[in-house]
């Protein structure tokens, strides 16, 4: 397998995405249509003073479900962006704890992906189940500097 996290068009997401480096998070690309980001709960995570915000595993899970449906299109110079996403929390993650997404394309068209995954602690707790659709579209839509 080709290693999908080199290619340009991933690469330039990652220098994209400050959203996701003021997070902390990093990815890896497991194969084709299946990534693992990780994310550590920080001071900047939390909504109290031990639980991290939803939004900040929302934000983890709709990476990883992201950079999975990118891995399926940027071969075809596509890019994609999220059309719906559903969460449900299952567990609180805490300040310290390091997260990880473990997302799944689960069926790809020519427009539209549909993804799966789970968020889950250093101990193995499950904290958080999403599924979401993406649209993919060309990236010249967004940036003629890609290549």
């Amino acid at each position: 397998m080709k290693d999908l996290k080199h290619h340009p068009i991933i690469q330039q997401y990652i220098i994209w995405n400050r959203f996701g480096d003021l997070l902390g998070m990093d990815f890896e690309v497991k194969e084709k249509g299946h990534v693992m980001y990780r994310m550590p709960v920080k001071d900047i995570h939390l909504a109290t003073p031990f639980a991290a915000h939803g939004g900040s595993v929302a934000a983890l899970i709709d990476a990883a479900l992201g950079v999975a449906c990118l891995t399926e299109v940027c071969e075809d110079l596509k890019v994609v962006s999220t059309v719906n996403l559903t969460i449900s929390y299952l567990n609180p993650a805490h300040k310290g704890d390091l997260l990880t997404a473990d997302a799944r394309v689960t069926k790809s068209g020519k427009r539209i992906l549909f993804v799966e995954g789970k968020v889950i602690n250093q101990k193995g707790e499950l904290i958080a189940t999403a599924s979401a659709t993406m649209n993919a579209y060309p990236v010249s839509k967004i940036s003629e500097k890609v290549f």
